[in-house]
Order: structure tokens, then C-alpha cells, then sequence
């Protein structure tokens, strides 16, 4: 199957019944390829005892423990078994004016701790707008100094246009997209996508060569929506 990831971002949910639904709803065989991120606070409520999916971390920062405050650091993860982490989701960069520096200095840290991690990308509106060249170029810059070899990436393709609005990109754009891009990645990392994946969209999505999986956001917040998403990324097979 392809990998289906979901975004929770800061909306509220009665987090362990969602969780306990999640689990009786899906097979044994999803865990590998099924990550949950709930919203921080909760997450650290959590027993991490689950089978059938595992549990990761919106945001981390580059640190065993320390001075910063308002962030979670790496001894708090581990204390909880968790050993995903999102890095550089474009709400992040925008809101909270994240670098690509520090999203590589995030990747290179928890590499070194063998995480898997999600490394987000994705271009504007204006620059998607302008051509191929300026989005390709855009994209590329923020991945400039990620090691692709390494085994746990996972990068994130959303852009920024398509993210909460209920507008994906079309099937085309998508291919498109991710084929002018793996030309200019060596070695071939896997990419999925996100950006208002829904369960209508999903298995055109993922029917597609160049998607290695996806990453949902609000639409993953009715377990038995996400459950359906996942019964129907089984079906597929990486190309």
C-alpha cells in the first residue's frame, strides 16, 4: 500500500475515542504505512500503544531538552515512543516565518536519531502562476542540503494554494509536478502529496505513478473517513 498520513494541525477532537475507532476500523498490515499527528498538547497525553498506525509529531525543535519554550525537543519524543516528526509545513513557514536553514537543521537533527520525517515543500499561488521554471526553482531551494539518500524521508509535496481551500491540484498538475521534480532528484526519494485531499479525490491521487502516498489534513478528522482513504490506498502499490 501507499502511505496515508494524517494532519490533525490545532483542531479539537476527543483524541483517545477517535483513536480507539481508528484502531478497530483498520487491518494489522496498515501500521507501517499509517501516521497520526495529533495536535502536541494532546499528543503527550497519549499511551502509545497503538497496532495499527503510529503516532507522530507536527513540529519539533533541534535539541535533546533546553531553553525553548513553547517548543517540544527530542527526549520529550522519545519518552513517548515517538519516532515521526513533520518538518517545515508551509503554515509553519508562513505563520511562524520558519526558514529553509532551520527545516534542514530540524532534518539533519532527527536523522541523526534515525526519525522518519516528513519534509514538507510547496510553491504559492504567484509562483505557480509564473511558470514552471520559477515553481521548479522554488521547490528545489527548499529542499537544497537535504541528504535524499537518506531512508526515512518522506517528502511532502503540497502547495501552499491547495492547502485548507478545498481546491487540489488536478491529477495533471500533480503528475506533472512531481515528474519535473524527481528529474532533478538523485537519488529518487518518496513524495506524497497533500492538499485538500479528500475521500472523492483520493484514489485519482494515488493512482498516480509519481505519488508514493498522501497527506491529509482536515479531512482526516472523521476516523471513518480517513479508514475509507486508507482501505483504498491498500489497493495500490508503489510504482
Amino acid at each position: 500500500m501507499k502511505y496515508v498520513l494524517a494532519n490533525f494541525k490545532s483542531y479539537h477532537l476527543d483524541l483517545p475515542a477517535y483513536l480507539e475507532t481508528l484502531e478497530n476500523l483498520l487491518k494489522p498490515a496498515t501500521a507501517p504505512y499509517v501516521g497520526i499527528f495529533p495536535p502536541l498538547l494532546e499528543l503527550g497525553l497519549l499511551e502509545n500503544t497503538y497496532t495499527r498506525f503510529y503516532l507522530g509529531s507536527q513540529n519539533a525543535y533541534p535539541a535533546p531538552e533546553g531553553a525553548f519554550t513553547g517548543e517540544i525537543t527530542l527526549q520529550a519524543l522519545q519518552k513517548r515512543q515517538i519516532k515521526s516528526v513533520l518538518v517545515g509545513h508551509s503554515e509553519r513557514r508562513l505563520l511562524l516565518k520558519e526558514s529553509d536553514s532551520l527545516c534542514i537543521e530540524k532534518f539533519n537533527f532527527f536523522a541523526k536519531h534515525s526519525f522518519q520525517i516528513v519534509f514538507c515543500i510547496g510553491e504559492n499561488l504567484e509562483q505557480r502562476q509564473q511558470g514552471e521554471k520559477t515553481w521548479l526553482k522554488h521547490l528545489l531551494g527548499q529542499l537544497e542540503g537535504l541528504d535524499l539518500a537518506y531512508p526515512k524521508l518522506l517528502i511532502a509535496y503540497e502547495p501552499i494554494w491547495a492547502i485548507g481551500t478545498g481546491v487540489s491540484a488536478t491529477s495533471g498538475m500533480i503528475a506533472q509536478t512531481l515528474e519535473s521534480l524527481r528529474q532533478k532528484l538523485q537519488p529518487n526519494p518518496l513524495i506524497i502529496y497533500g492538499g485538500s485531499v479528500q475521500v472523492e479525490n483520493v484514489e485519482e491521487i494515488l493512482d498516480l505513478d509519481a505519488v508514493d502516498g498522501v497527506l491529509v489534513g482536515k479531512a482526516s478528522l472523521d476516523p471513518h473517513n480517513l479508514a475509507k482513504m486508507i482501505d483504498i490506498s491498500a489497493t495500490k502499490e508503489f510504482a
